[in-house]
């Protein structure tokens, strides 16, 4: 422990005296397997497309990896890999990171390893890029599985769960209403869910979650959807708002079913008042169809100048200004 002093002649007083404390914590570490099938099948999507992983939870954050199988700004002859931090993160956070080719056994390939001392990710930017020489192989690609549909008897019974709150072991705070919950139904349907209530996270000997930035009602959506795979129903004026609502808490969650409803409702609702500030939803959660399907409808010289003339417009600037640039060259396409 260091100590500094000084002392002067003040009649006889006490010296004041104060401290201070210089503290360490352990780093927070760990690790995320991405696999890539059928690389070759995969290639072709486009210059600057890319395919989102799964959310993964390390360090109390969430994260995901962003893949570019035809390169991303410029790099044509490589692959791009990009780590995201969510973007319902609202805080900022310094790591260090690295990402790894694998061999066969699973071993990291020294030759295809980049690593990074500091990266910082905020909210809005939240990017490291991370880019690879190309390596392409082939695998067969298994047929795809039949899974059947959920039973309308066993949608009703655990929607019963739920609206009787028989055996509940949690409860959400949201908006100012309660919500008793099943955390093995929960962790079953989301993997940030079993993260936060089955993993170690602070949630899991927690009775009582409270959850921010979240409207009752769009948290009461989402359960019912998680419990019955449907959604409850919602009056028509209500159905584009409560889509952009539910979208972002399910790619919060990692409900991707959830999330691909939420887009497919929103496609329905494209007109040059609506379409920027669906764009801005689709570029922030990652949502690569949607973000296409923008593109493609105000491709026509007429709807784009709509667009700029419409509020959302003013939205679209100041969230993601970057988007203007892709829409000129959308246009000039």
């Amino acid at each position: 422990m260091a100590n500094s002093s000084s002392s002067s002649s003040s009649g006889g007083k006490q010296p004041s005296h104060s401290a201070s404390a210089i503290v360490g914590r352990a780093p927070v570490s760990g690790s995320h397997d991405l696999k890539i099938d059928g690389h070759s099948a995969i290639k072709g999507i486009g210059h600057g497309n890319y395919i989102t992983s799964e959310q993964f939870v390390i360090g109390g954050r969430r994260w995901r990896l962003q893949y570019y199988p035809d390169g991303y700004s410029g790099y044509h002859e490589w692959i791009a890999i990009y780590l995201c931090l969510d973007p319902a993160d609202l805080n900022a956070i310094s790591v260090q990171a690295q990402i790894s080719l694998l061999d066969q056994d699973g071993n990291p390939v020294p030759a295809y390893t980049k690593a990074g001392n500091s990266w910082t990710f905020s909210r809005q930017s939240g990017l490291c890029a991370i880019t690879m020489a190309k390596v392409i192989f082939t695998e067969p690609i298994p047929e795809s599985v039949s899974v059947p549909l959920s039973s309308p008897d066993m949608q009703r019974q655990f929607g019963q769960l739920l609206s009787t709150g028989d055996g509940a072991d949690v409860t959400f705070e949201v908006g100012g209403e309660t919500f008793p919950a099943h955390r093995s139904v929960l962790a079953a349907r989301s993997s940030v869910f079993n993260a936060e209530l089955l993993g170690p996270m602070k949630e899991r000997t927690d009775a009582s979650i409270r959850l921010d930035g979240i409207e009752a009602k769009v948290f009461k959506a989402m359960l019912h959807f998680v419990y019955t795979d449907s959604l409850p129903h919602i009056d028509a004026g209500e159905v584009m708002p409560m889509a952009q609502h539910l979208l972002v808490v399910a790619d919060r969650y990692n409900l991707a079913k959830l999330k691909s409803k939420c887009e497919d409702t929103l496609r329905g609702h494209f007109n040059t008042s609506t379409v920027a500030t669906i764009l801005v939803l689709a570029e922030q959660h990652c949502c690569g169809a949607l973000k296409d399907a923008c593109f493609e409808f105000v491709a026509p010289l007429g709807k784009f100048k709509a667009l700029t003339a419409s509020d959302g417009f003013e939205h679209l600037m100041g969230s993601c200004p970057h988007l203007l640039k892709e829409l000129v060259a959308n246009l000039a396409t």
